[in-house]
């Protein structure tokens, strides 16, 4: 269940509350008096001015957005806190409500208006000017709640630096970045359709930021590696070669020609690999092994097409066909993870399980933090009829993934 928002109340900006204001806009001069402003480089304030606290005047025609706290229905002006009112600012400048019309709190009955852009610009500059950090003091929350597994959280506060600083990339690039590993995590605990939601989302801020006016060489390379990761490897290599001509750095130019190369290579652009995996994962088993089995006609050696001939056959329940696929993929160099994970897959529902036991182990050396491998390995307890080791595994799991809806329901279930 998500809490509902708290809501925002309108209060002219008068009597008391104005005393205040003034009083602490007052203070904020002089402590700032003398201090020069510097900008660092790399983050949004590049992009985005900041005013200066000596640049900020209050205006008392514009109201002040507060967010009234849960449980209240009236707020008093000298009882207002600053966090209640940069909250309240952050929320209108993320979702301006433009034809919202509302009653002023405090300005007596019948007072109505409405909010206009110059409204949104001076709520902007009141919270740059009051946080002149807010852009290192949000991004630095935004990466540490992702890091959390507080995705949606991180996502709350992209949005705010996004609203804060309009002009700069760096906001949309970390929600592309948050949305995409939220879909890994989500993947990795085997939770497929939720996976699959957040990849579109991603794919989506993806080509949003690289349809920017001012390219953002930084945006086209991640997005390359997202391409390549979701195997539509097209448009990874549009990607990597816009990256190529916009970028000076030479390290990560060197191995975005190393994937474009990579990908010419092997015919991995070819329209019929994307049309196997899409058809794969989105269901048609059988039509994908025709394409790719196509596609493999073609280019024999590729491993990345044996991988998708392997997952087609294992989603249909055909466990050897399927670790053949797999092994050949392996023997191709796909000596990664998910390949070694799948072919385990294969190997334990074909009832070997020691040699299972053996692909997990390499796979999990490989990618320790991974709850897919970690949830497989408990599965094979389970079929080991080693109930202890399986908790073991599912007690994992749900210290890296706390809604892990399997090892929750093992470990309920065995009390």
């Amino acid at each position: 269940m998500i809490d509902e928002p708290n809501r925002i109340v309108y209060i002219a900006l008068s009597g008391a509350l104005k005393d205040r204001l003034d009083s602490f806009w007052k203070k904020r001069r002089r402590s700032h008096a003398g201090r020069s402003h510097v900008h660092g480089g790399g983050g949004p304030e590049d992009a985005a001015e900041k005013p200066p606290v000596e640049d900020f005047s209050l205006d008392p025609s514009i109201p002040i957005p507060v967010e009234l706290p849960a449980g209240k229905t009236m707020l008093k002006a000298e009882t207002l806190s600053s966090e209640q009112i940069l909250s309240g600012m952050i929320r209108v400048i993320c979702d301006p409500p433009l034809d919202l019309e509302f009653s002023l709190e405090g300005a007596g009955t019948g007072n109505k208006r409405k909010l206009n852009w110059g409204d949104i610009e001076y709520y902007r500059r009141f919270v740059l000017a009051l946080k002149p950090n807010i852009d290192r003091e949000f991004t630095d929350a935004a990466i540490l709640k992702a890091e959390n597994g507080e995705y949606d959280l991180a996502l709350e506060i992209c949005s705010a630096l996004a609203g804060l600083f309009p002009e700069s990339p760096f906001p949309r690039f970390n929600r592309a970045v948050i949305l995409e590993n939220q879909a890994k995590a989500l993947e990795s605990s085997g939770r497929e359709a939720d996976a699959e939601s957040r990849f579109e989302l991603a794919q989506t801020a993806w080509e949003d930021l690289l349809k920017a006016d001012t390219p953002f060489d930084l945006a086209f390379f991640n997005a390359g590696k997202f391409f390549m990761y979701r195997r539509n490897f097209a448009r990874a290599r549009e990607c990597f070669t816009s990256f190529v001509s916009l970028s000076n750095d030479t390290e990560r130019k060197a191995e975005a020609e190393a994937a474009i190369g990579e990908i010419s290579k092997s015919g991995l652009d070819d329209a019929l690999f994307k049309e196997a995996y899409d058809c794969i994962r989105m269901g048609r088993e059988q039509e994908g092994l025709l394409k790719i089995r196509e596609f493999l006609t073609i280019q024999s050696t590729v491993w990345n097409a044996w991988f998708l001939l392997g997952w087609a056959l294992r989603r249909l329940g055909r466990w050897e066909d399927g670790a053949a696929a797999f092994r050949k993929a392996l023997e191709l160099g796909a000596d990664n993870s998910d390949t070694l994970n799948e072919l385990a897959i294969c190997l334990m529902e074909g009832g070997d399980l020691k040699n299972a036991r053996r692909e997990l182990e390499k796979a999990l050396w490989k990618d320790p933090d991974s709850v897919k491998i970690i949830s497989n390995l408990g599965v094979l307890a389970l079929k080991n009829g080693d109930d202890d080791e399986a908790a073991g595994f599912f007690r994992t799991v749900l210290e890296l993934a706390p809604d892990d809806p399997v090892a929750r329901s093992y470990l309920e279930t065995r009390g």
